[in-house]
């Protein structure tokens, strides 16, 4: 099966990480990654994104540290919306997270209009911050969080003033961030 995952991932977190995880697992054809146009990726967002030959150095290294099936894999740049998803003949899948899972309605609807067969969605959960919310780009570059869903030392006693406890008391910080939850 060949799968792809498409995303601005800058700065790279967790989150991103579980889906690389996914298209690896499921892609056995290779993975293709949609990496989002500086144009595509600035037109929309407030907060800076790192540019897009950073990302893609950025993206490879992740894939390749993740890679333990040795996948083929392919990182192209992304322009529009659903504009690689909707007109690769060569795709069978699509990893999303919740927030865009939607979006595969539409993106089949394209393909059937071109005589594509549709593709498959892997819907791939949320990874929770150590506070319960889903770890994000907006929340790691506004320093409330690192890479990992960490909170930041200020976001941490924020946290142990309002309920009293630390955040991750459990001891187990990282069953809170599960990207199975």
């Amino acid at each position: 099966m060949r799968v792809a995952v498409a995303g601005t991932f800058g700065p790279i977190h967790d989150g991103h990480r579980a889906l690389f995880r996914t298209a690896l697992e499921r892609g056995d054809e290779g993975v293709l990654v949609a990496l989002t146009s500086d144009a595509f990726a600035r037109g929309k967002r407030e907060r800076p994104v790192p540019d897009f030959a950073e990302r893609r150095e950025r993206v490879r290294q992740e894939l390749e540290a993740l890679d333990e099936w040795g996948r083929e894999i392919e990182i192209r740049e992304l322009h529009d919306e659903h504009g690689i998803a909707s007109t690769d003949p060569t795709l069978d899948a699509l990893v999303v997270s919740p927030e865009t899972a939607h979006e595969i309605a539409d993106i089949n609807a394209e393909r059937v209009r071109r005589d594509l067969d549709p593709v498959e969605g892997f819907v791939v959960p949320f990874v929770r911050a150590a506070d319960g919310e889903r770890i994000s780009s907006t929340r790691l570059v506004a320093g409330e969080i690192d890479e990992h869903g960490e909170l930041s030392a200020s976001e941490g006693s924020a946290s142990e003033e309002s309920d009293g406890t630390a955040s991750g008391a459990s001891g187990d910080p990282a069953s809170e961030r599960s990207a199975t939850e």
